[in-house]
């Protein structure tokens, strides 16, 4: 059964993450099935632009430890993301982890309800988040990053607007996007394209000059005992031994 579901509206397709017995978690399935689609999507004049967005009551709870995909894979899916000639928008109601905040980092356009919730949680289970600060560092606040990189707490939509993880929030979330997609109906193919490649290439300078440096990192601390500990005791849901 497919984890991702497309449908598509007036040139708008929206990709919507179907997983939710694992909270929409970057598997190896999952990161496959989306990148077809966008590749489907970049191939299709039919299609203006792209909404990203989710069932269930989180967008992406991160990698998915039981079934996680190569870091490399991750890497090519966000630089898909940002590569690609049609905007990508994000349309979170939930909360968003590790990451998938990556997937927000690597989105043209990225709006939130409310309720939703962010967090890096990748330091308490002994990694780093390295692969998804190829699109985050570029776009995000640098002291907001420091903190919430650095201590995992969980913040709001409103604290994702002001550090520029996120661009819009509001109670009703299609009510923010509503304009939006207007706007984007409204543009030219090769508008879209161009502006686009403009407000991208300072990450894709990221992306040529890290990606290689950032994913043997997250490899080589994946694969740590340290990370092996802190994953288990993530599943079974007791504190790793470095909590005082």
């Amino acid at each position: 059964m497919s984890v991702v579901r497309v449908a598509d509206e007036r040139a708008v397709t929206t990709l919507t993450l179907d997983s939710p017995d694992n909270r929409n978690a970057l598997s190896a399935t999952l990161v496959g099935e989306l990148a077809d689609a966008l590749t489907r999507c970049g191939k299709d004049s039919d299609v203006r632009a792209i909404v990203l967005t989710h069932t269930g009551n989180t967008f992406c709870a991160g990698a998915d430890l039981r079934e996680p995909p190569r870091p490399d894979a991750l890497v090519a899916l966000l630089r898909q993301i940002v590569e690609l000639p049609k905007p990508v928008v994000a349309r979170v109601t939930g909360h968003v982890r590790a990451g998938g905040l990556g997937l927000l980092g690597a989105c043209d356009i990225a709006v939130a309800g409310g309720a939703a919730s962010f967090a890096f949680t990748e330091v308490r289970i002994g990694v780093a988040p390295a692969v998804i600060s190829l699109p985050l560092l570029p776009r995000t606040d640098p002291r907001a990053l420091a903190r919430y990189y650095l201590t995992g707490e969980r913040f709001d939509a409103a604290e994702a607007v002001r550090t520029g993880l996120l661009t819009a929030t509001g109670d009703d979330v299609d009510d923010v996007l509503a304009p939006v997609l207007d706007g984007l109906r409204r543009a030219s193919p090769q508008g879209l394209a161009a502006t686009k490649e403009l407000l991208t290439a300072k990450v894709l300078e990221a992306f040529d000059r890290d990606a290689a440096d950032l994913t043997a990192l997250s490899a080589r601390l994946f694969s740590s005992a340290q990370a092996r500990e802190g994953m288990t005791a993530f599943l079974e849901r007791w504190d790793p031994p470095w909590v005082v």
